[in-house]
């Protein structure tokens, strides 16, 4: 999906969601370390981006385009979308 595709709503709720995931990780500490955020900020980010994900697939919906889309490099082949089924093979104790 191209940027001239997405409605300026789009544009504003995908920039605010990489900038909310840029805090997240440019704050981050290893295991076991105490956070620099307060336990609600860190519930109060899992809320925004929850609910810019829920926004983004209403608008998405309304203009037809598929939800669970993910981007690709241009260049990158189509995959087939194909089912491979297996088999097993029976053995003669198999019944």
């Amino acid at each position: 999906m191209s940027e001239p595709e997405l409605s300026k709503e789009e544009r504003i709720l995908r920039a605010m969601k990489l900038t909310l995931a840029g805090v997240i990780r440019d704050t981050a500490t290893p295991h076991g370390m105490r956070h620099p955020l307060s336990e609600a900020t860190i519930e109060d980010l899992r809320q925004c981006l929850a609910l810019i994900s829920a926004r983004e697939r209403e608008l998405a919906a309304e203009a037809g385009r598929d939800a669970s889309a993910r981007p690709r490099y241009a260049d990158e082949p189509a995959r087939a979308e194909q089912v491979i089924s297996f088999y097993r093979k029976k053995e003669d104790g198999d019944g």
